[in-house]
């Protein structure tokens, strides 16, 4: 198996093809990387520009490049020896008109070939939609759209076609019938009754109306095909059917402003294996399983082993060949049964190197028996950035929160406050599906008998909403101790919230728990066993949706905690705690991912670096805060109920620009003040309290951003920034060192580390699609050659010349270049050496991380400092003894007396203890080999 020493992230699109990757490949290897890693290639939605959109995973996305072009860029990559990690989604596809899987569906129904491959419930308890999937695709209620003229009938050579805008459905060939007998008696007069193309029209009806319903496979395509063909040569060739053609097309689509011209075309709708219907629909009826609450993405049964064969046949072949050498699975949370597909994945792939895409709770451990190598990342994310948190000024920097904001109410509580909400809002019809499973289930056992839907669906609602982790794993071959932990301590809790639904909760327990009545038959057991696995994939969603894209823009009591994965009721990791992290993590998944940006991190890795200062100075801040809102005051819109922006995103909004403001402060600021307006509209969204994207409020959107350009007028005469942009600057220059310090622990601790594209430099920027925007690669492979050179040249010179420009990001590059090249150098070691936390001494001990890794003889100690708000004043370097007066790492027995720096290149002599104003004497991160 080839274990990556390094991953970078690329986000491939049609701006950024396979040809724009080939250009970089040199750059790559230069910096240490040893392995690309990709977003999703395969054929996405036109247009897309993140790939999980697929329309096709057996073909590789045009938009991407020609095959030759993919063709050429492993060849670079093979040429310079580094691997391929491939982003893939098994979860779901587009619900598109360029599927063409599901295409075939929605015309042929149960007669498709493809009838199993979508997650689709065809028996729904509501009429209108058994026997049919729900299309939440439209901009408006259907009758609207209808009436307008919106949604209109079409033909061309693929068929009668029902289009709307973009979106274009197939018409299952039984309802030609409908459409060819439109006016069939004034064709016969123009054309005549004998006319060979006119019985020909009558023989495509006879036809249409006589295909049986059991028809299956060949059979059924060949004679629809039959049937399409033949009505496109009578078109093409006669120029009466053509007309006749025409114009029941525009008979079927209607008059606008002529409600009952449209009854045709509403009876047509009515036969189709789909039901068109408002986007907002889909929040509170809906018969498929999407991902997480996009009507746009339709999730696949691919526990199904024909859709899981079908769906990786071409990854499948590209690992074989050898030009995939890593999977990382996107949303293993979202299957049926997580285990059983990296089963099937381990047989089909082999020995290759396999990470999960999985969210884990601060004291949730991944499953030891998956097949596989480890974790995306988030895991590491949120460990590495908490030691950076300073634990002890919790209570301070929350009275400051309640202050500002006059909201005290618990994280906690706020969590199943918010999965409330939305299952409310966005998945009461995934509930109620839910509970409907329940009923029948219920309905079968003499104690459940007597539940009613509301009371079982009550309680379904406390349960998930107290559910602490994304979900449990419970599958045929039962459960494990820890998913009878989770569910009985829920149930409990449950129990506590909703006391006079005791039996219902009971239940729900005795069902997750697999504890079967003996009278049960196999298919009742079977049934049990699958409302538990649909229990379990309603779970993360609900808390995906819940708590990271809610919570998270509602409490923001310090935002740099608020990230994917993560808890902000947790404030801060302590040191013992993060080395505790990284010992397990050493001793189980050592080659699990280490990420600090992701293409769906809430915010870039130095604006959490910034972040963090907050908790170092408390008093400062609330200072800051307040007297930023006094000035601000006047620029807030009053109106008879309410201020906006609310004090609450006032607070999130200072906390943003303080993060995200650029280096230049003069450079690209409208650039900033766009990329703000249109970030926080984004955050007031997904925070669902004054304005929501399923409800959005115009008088508090457009408020808000008239604040927001108020706030940064860069006229002179503007108080605010007057005062913000000197303190802005220190928390930005103390920031540096907290991000100088977290891409030497990435590097260096156990796992893989993974660089997200451009992040080399820093990293300021926002959620999706800010954190997507163009990395200028020229610009940093010019920067990577100049480093070179002046590291050839004279490294300490060079050293102090980036500490006096660290503002321009080139620090950063030239420090993940030394990491990653030690790494290269030392590669066994830092893949399969041992972890020790190191012990500091002297005054400023609390402001040292320290570890050792040890294998074979060799030993390299990682020297990062943190919380320097104590140590310096705004502008000084924490260098030199006279910093760190007497703070030093002690050093185990046994190890060498000469080190060397791999970051300074300089060398000195230590033995029972290591002063740091020694390893700090040059470069403010310290990576020592002995």
């Amino acid at each position: 198996m080839r274990i990556p020493a390094s991953t970078y992230r690329i986000q491939f699109h049609a701006g950024f093809p396979f040809e724009a990757a080939k250009q970089i490949v040199a750059y790559l290897a230069d910096l240490g990387i040893s392995d690309l890693y990709a977003s999703p290639i395969f054929k996405a939605r036109a247009g897309s520009t993140h790939g999980y959109d697929i329309v096709d995973p057996t073909q590789i996305n045009p938009e991407l490049g020609t095959q030759e072009e993919f063709e050429t860029l492993v060849d670079e990559l093979q040429k310079h020896e580094i691997g391929w990690l491939q982003d893939i989604v098994p979860n779901h596809m587009a619900y598109d008109t360029q599927n063409k899987l599901l295409m075939d569906v929605l015309e042929n129904g149960p007669d498709s070939e493809s009838f199993d491959f979508f997650d689709i419930e065809w028996n729904h308890s509501y009429e209108d939609i058994r026997g049919r999937v729900l299309a939440p695709l439209l901009g408006n209620f259907y009758g609207r759209c209808l009436e307008n003229g919106e949604i209109q009938l079409g033909y061309d050579e693929t068929g009668l076609t029902v289009n709307y805008y973009s979106l274009k459905l197939p018409v299952r060939v039984e309802s030609y019938a409908r459409f060819i007998t439109q006016n069939l008696g004034g064709l016969a007069r123009s054309l005549g009754r004998h006319h060979p193309d006119f019985v020909k029209l009558l023989g495509i009806l006879y036809i249409v109306k006589n295909i049986p319903t059991e028809a299956k496979g060949k059979e059924r395509y060949d004679q629809v095909e039959f049937v399409k063909r033949l009505l496109w040569e009578l078109y093409n060739q006669n120029q009466d059917v053509k007309e006749f053609v025409n114009s029941n097309v525009e008979f079927f689509n209607g008059q606008k402003g002529n409600p009952e011209s449209f009854n045709p075309l509403d009876h047509l709708l009515s036969e189709q294996f789909y039901r068109l219907a408002f986007w907002k629909v889909g929040a509170e009826e809906i018969n498929y399983r999407r991902f997480f609450t996009v009507n746009e993405l339709i999730s696949l049964k691919v526990e199904e082993p024909k859709v899981f064969h079908k769906t990786h046949s071409l990854i499948g072949q590209l690992v074989e060949e050898g030009k995939i050498t890593g999977l990382r699975i996107d949303h293993i949370d979202g299957l049926y049964d997580p285990g059983q597909y990296l089963e099937r994945l381990r047989e089909k792939m082999g020995d290759v190197y396999i990470t999960v895409e999985k969210i884990l709770e601060l004291e949730e451990d991944l499953s030891d028996i998956w097949p596989i190598e480890g974790t995306s990342g988030y895991d590491f994310m949120n460990y590495v950035n908490g030691v950076f948190c300073r634990c002890e000024t919790e209570q301070r920097l929350q009275k400051i929160y309640t202050r500002f904001t006059e909201s005290n109410q618990p994280y906690k509580q706020l969590v199943v406050e918010k999965k409330k909400l939305i299952i409310e809002r966005n998945l009461a019809g995934d509930l109620e599906n839910l509970a409907l499973s329940l009923k029948r289930v219920a309905g079968q056992t003499r104690q459940g008998s007597d539940f009613t839907l509301n009371g079982l669906q009550r309680a379904l609602v406390e349960v998930l909403a107290l559910f602490p982790v994304y979900r449990t794993y419970i599958n045929p071959q039962g459960l494990t101790e820890s998913d009878r932990k989770q569910v009985n301590q829920v149930i409990e809790a449950a129990k506590e919230n909703v006391p006079l639904l005791p039996n219902e909760l009971d239940f729900i327990r005795k069902l997750l728990l697999l504890e079967y009545d003996e009278f049960l038959t196999q298919a009742q057991q079977e049934e049990w066993l699958h409302f538990v696995m649909r229990f379990q994939q309603l779970t993360g969603p609900l808390m995906a949706k819940g708590v990271e894209d809610t919570l998270l823009y509602v409490y923001s009591r310090l935002l740099s905690l608020n990230e994917v994965g993560g808890n902000p009721g947790q404030f801060g990791i302590s040191l013992p705690a993060f080395h505790e992290f990284n010992q397990r993590r050493n001793e189980y998944w050592k080659h699990s991912m280490s990420a600090t940006a992701t293409h769906d991190t809430k915010r870039g890795e130095d604006v959490r670096s910034r972040l963090n200062i907050i908790s170092e100075i408390p008093e400062e801040w609330e200072r800051q805060a307040m007297r930023w809102s006094e000035i601000n005051q006047s620029k807030k819109l009053q109106t008879d109920d309410r201020v906006i922006p609310s004090a609450n995103d006032e607070y999130f909004l200072y906390q943003t620009l303080l993060g995200a403001f650029p280096f230049d402060q003069n450079s690209g600021r409208a650039t900033f003040t766009t990329r703000i307006k249109d970030y926080v509209i984004k955050a007031v969204r997904e925070a669902k309290v004054h304005t929501a994207w399923l409800r959005p409020d115009s008088e508090y959107e457009e408020g808000y951003l008239k604040f927001v350009e108020q706030v940064l007028d860069p006229d002179k005469g503007n108080d605010f920034l007057q005062e913000f942009l000197p303190f802005q600057k220190q928390i930005a220059d103390y920031g540096i060192f907290n991000s100088l310090s977290q891409v030497l622990l990435k590097n260096t601790a156990p796992g893989v580390p993974d660089l997200y594209q451009g992040t080399e430099f820093w990293d300021l920027s926002l959620v999706d699609p800010d954190n997507r925007r163009p990395v200028d690669y020229d610009q940093r492979i010019s920067c990577l050659h100049e480093l070179k050179t002046g590291i050839e040249k004279d490294s300490l010179s060079l050293i102090n010349s980036l500490l006096e420009t660290r503002t321009d990001g080139r620090i950063k590059l030239f420090l993940t270049f030394k990491v990653l090249q030690a790494r290269k150098v030392h590669r066994a070691l830092f893949e399969q050496g041992d972890y020790q936390p190191l012990t500091v001494t002297g005054k400023f001990k609390d402001h040292v991380i320290a570890f050792a890794r040890s294998f074979e003889g060799k030993t390299a100690i990682a020297i990062a400092p943190r919380f320097l708000t104590g140590l310096l004043e705004a502008g000084q370097l924490p260098l030199g003894e006279q910093i760190w007066a007497d703070t030093a790492v002690e050093l185990p027995a046994g190890l060498a007396s000469s080190w060397k720096d791999a970051i300074s290149d300089q060398s000195l002599q230590a033995n029972a203890s290591l002063p740091i104003g020694e390893a700090l004497k040059h470069f403010p991160a310290a990576l020592m080999i002995g």
